[in-house]
């Protein structure tokens, strides 16, 4: 087995930021962070051609981000990590998360900062339905009111002002734990290996459930706009989980909205 293209590090760190530039390239990224794969399953991954995801990977393999083996006539790809170490120091001053204002359910779940962000709600489905409407992408949409794809343990959706979340989950134990890693795209370019995680618990309340994440966090920074992501989620989720888990039952989804920032 031959490798080819394994650099021992980017040369022109202006094709590197071009090449994270792309949110594709970076879920590509994401999904060989771990594991090498041939183009076929990471193909399979996206709902793009085999042609499109073959120039993502060579666009990749140009910038130094991406190794290629080759075994007669197949080629198998794995992220280079140690072409990230110093790209990641660089960039940790970027935005972060920035929600949109004037979000209702973000009132109706309690949130407290530990030496993790811990968020939780009770919802009134039991535990294996609410379960279900955390892992099954059909009922996630429904509640979140964005649509959410759920493939091979990867998860993504772009929330209605444009923030682009995608992650993977790590540990889907029924009926109550899930362990994933997450990052979004909201000014600021999420490097691929640098997620962060959380852990999701879900558990029998009366005859509803309660449910719980601890979100690890790096400062005081992380924690704030933590705080502001998982008060939403689990607000939507108290609010649209029983209509959602209903078939038939109707359910608008959510206008696009301008993101409303903050004043100073």
């Amino acid at each position: 087995m031959a490798e080819i293209s394994a650099r021992a590090a980017p040369r022109d760190i202006q094709k590197v930021l071009a090449a994270l530039g792309s949110p594709t390239r970076r879920e590509i990224l994401s999904l060989i962070w771990e594991d090498e794969l041939p183009a076929g399953d990471i193909a399979a991954a996206f709902d793009l051609t085999g042609a499109t995801i073959s120039e993502h990977l060579a666009v990749l393999r140009g910038a130094g981000l991406v190794m290629m083996t080759a075994s007669g006539t197949f080629r198998r790809y794995r992220a280079r990590q140690d072409a990230l170490g110093g790209l990641r120091a660089a960039m940790s001053d970027s935005v972060r998360w920035i929600p949109a204002d004037d979000i209702p359910e973000r009132s109706l779940s309690t949130v407290e900062t530990k030496l993790v962000v811990i968020a939780r709600v009770d919802v009134a489905t039991d535990q294996p339905t609410t379960f279900r409407a955390l892992t099954d992408p059909e009922i996630y949409s429904r509640w979140l009111g964005v649509p959410v794809t759920i493939k091979r343990g990867r998860f993504a959706c772009t929330m209605e002002w444009g923030t682009r979340i995608r992650g993977h989950y790590d540990v889907v134990s029924p009926p109550e734990l899930i362990a994933l890693r997450w990052d979004f795209d909201d000014d600021n370019v999420p490097v691929p290996g640098n997620e962060m995680t959380g852990y999701l618990r879900v558990r029998p309340r009366g005859r509803g459930a309660h449910v719980e994440i601890h979100q690890m966090v790096d400062d005081a920074r992380a924690a704030e706009f933590m705080e502001a992501a998982w008060s939403l989620a689990l607000g939507r989720l108290k609010t649209g989980v029983v209509a959602a888990t209903k078939p038939g039952a109707k359910m608008q989804p959510r206008q696009r909205r301008a993101k409303n920032r903050r004043s100073a």
